[in-house]
């Protein structure tokens, strides 16, 4: 089996036209999705089932605020560009429906790692998250060209260097958030797609994965040396 793996941004056109792009040339057998199973029926259906409380205590407060508030930063610049968070997803889905392409949501579900992220999160992290999300509430644009969130089209999928100019302070403020959330997730995808390249060699599988896991996941992948 061979892989390609596309980087999106989850509010880009950019995305969304090269997602049709690729699956209608590539014409791939598998498609691996940066979804589990409960976010997926969550894009196809616009289904928006209330939290329990009981959900809350299971994932932990700090994951739950944590997700809220991702939620929220999403929406808000999704409709600065008019494109609702997770489109290019839900694109690949109804193409691979129409196109009876098998797919693999290779993703960690979402309870388990916001739950590890209420374990791991330390109490600097979460000083330090409170102080710089007032920051950004009271001087936005100086913190978006501070992390480099000016510098792009939000339409578009940022560069390679963007992106690692934009995760540095992410990894470097935060170690604990940026392994939960982006390191322990990348180990979990790429073991997700070794399996399905050991049950279906000769087949080519097309992954479609949130940009700032890309590079981490390629190079897993060389590691076992099936790039």
């Amino acid at each position: 089996m061979t892989v390609t793996i596309i980087g999106t941004s989850h509010i880009a056109a950019q995305s969304i036209a090269e997602i049709k792009n690729q699956i209608n040339t590539q014409k791939p057998d598998f498609i691996g999705l940066e979804l589990d199973a409960q976010r997926a029926d969550a894009l196809l259906h616009g289904e928006k089932k209330p939290i329990s409380l009981a959900t809350i205590m299971t994932i932990g407060v700090k994951g739950y605020l944590f997700a809220k508030i991702g939620q929220l930063v999403q929406r808000h610049l999704g409709s600065t560009v008019g494109i609702e968070p997770g489109a290019e997803m839900k694109t690949a889905l109804e193409l691979a429906r129409e196109q009876k392409i098998p797919v693999a949501y290779i993703d960690q579900p979402i309870a388990i790692t916001l739950r590890n992220f209420s374990k791991q999160i330390t109490w600097k992290e979460r000083f330090r998250f409170c102080a710089d999300l007032l920051y950004g509430l009271l001087f936005p644009r100086r913190m978006m060209k501070k992390h480099g969130f000016s510098s792009f089209d939000l339409r578009t999928v940022p560069s390679a260097k963007l992106i690692e100019t934009m995760m540095t302070p992410l990894r470097q403020r935060y170690p604990s958030v940026y392994k939960t959330i982006v390191e322990d997730r990348n180990t979990y995808m790429v073991r997700k797609i070794i399996h399905l390249l050991r049950a279906h060699p000769e087949k080519h599988l097309l992954v479609i994965v949130g940009a700032g896991h890309k590079k981490g996941m390629e190079e897993l992948l060389l590691k076992v040396d099936v790039l």
